[in-house]
């Protein structure tokens, strides 16, 4: 199994050497690590090349986590692809644990991890609804993003056939390719916790944009809209939808915004009537 871990990263270079540290350490190697640096004006190009010079460097303006990961996986040449996030760090056996459950299940494709939660400096506990799922997991994607990017491991394949991560989206860029992944692979969940995820820093994304289900909700019209769901999963999908809708137009008429609590009604009677048979 030769596997290619692609970093993303964007003026992380206080913490980036932590990550890189623990794909190096991994007791079951890596074929290749390259760190994406994406438009980064803090010296972590030179940060990487002087401390790490077995890691490939790649280099773009900045474009976002999304282009960074897809340029990653375009010039990754193992045919696993695992994904770490510049400020989280995978346990020693991470890859161990991934290479031992799919070795037992050859026709997997993907696996991932449970995880730690640090924040600002302490541990918490997930709630219920983080919960890790195991299996055919369509319908655990659509209310949240329930898988961590920085628990992934999957086959180059899957990506060939589904698409890269949508670059117009500024966050939930993985909710959306977790949907259509998830609706035609199933995961095999490794239920150990092998991925400390880091939080509360300023230059999180999910800090930045208010109503993250706005872009949620584009995500689910789009695999609707796509037909490639069977009609159990549209149906459970439309649900989901019309009940993200409903939360965003209480939301902006709340805040005044007439506006776009009128376009989402309008999305909302269509959905509504639509019929996804």
């Amino acid at each position: 199994m030769d596997i290619s871990v692609v970093i993303p990263t964007h003026d992380r270079v206080a913490v980036l050497g932590k990550a890189i540290r623990s794909v190096l350490d991994q007791t079951f190697p890596a074929a290749e690590v390259l760190v994406v640096d994406d438009g980064s004006t803090d010296g972590t190009p030179r940060m990487v090349e002087r401390h790490f010079p077995q890691v490939r460097m790649v280099r773009q303006p900045n474009r976002g986590v999304s282009a960074a990961r897809n340029a990653g996986i375009a010039q990754s040449r193992g045919d696993w692809i695992a994904l770490l996030d510049s400020d989280d760090e995978w346990l020693p056996d991470k890859l161990a644990k991934q290479f031992e459950m799919l070795s037992k299940y050859p026709e997997s494709l993907i696996s991932h991890t449970d995880e730690i939660w640090i924040r600002d400096g302490v541990r918490v506990n997930s709630g219920k609804k983080h919960r890790k799922p195991d299996g055919w997991i369509f319908r655990n994607c659509l209310p949240l993003c329930c898988v961590s990017p920085s628990s992934i491991l999957l086959n180059r394949s899957v990506i060939d056939e589904v698409g890269e991560f949508d670059e117009s989206l500024p966050v939930c860029e993985d909710y959306d390719l977790w949907l259509r992944i998830f609706s035609r692979y199933p995961a095999r969940l490794v239920n150990e916790a092998l991925v400390v995820k880091y939080g509360g820093h300023p230059d999180q994304l999910s800090r930045r944009y208010w109503g993250m289900d706005r872009f949620r909700v584009r995500s689910l019209i789009g695999i609707l809209e796509s037909g490639q769901l069977d009609n159990s999963q549209a149906e459970e999908a439309k649900a989901v939808l019309l009940e993200k809708l409903s939360v965003l137009i209480k939301g902006f008429r709340k805040r005044g915004n007439l506006v776009d609590a009128r376009a989402y009604e309008q999305l909302m009677r269509k959905w509504g009537a639509k019929r996804c048979s």
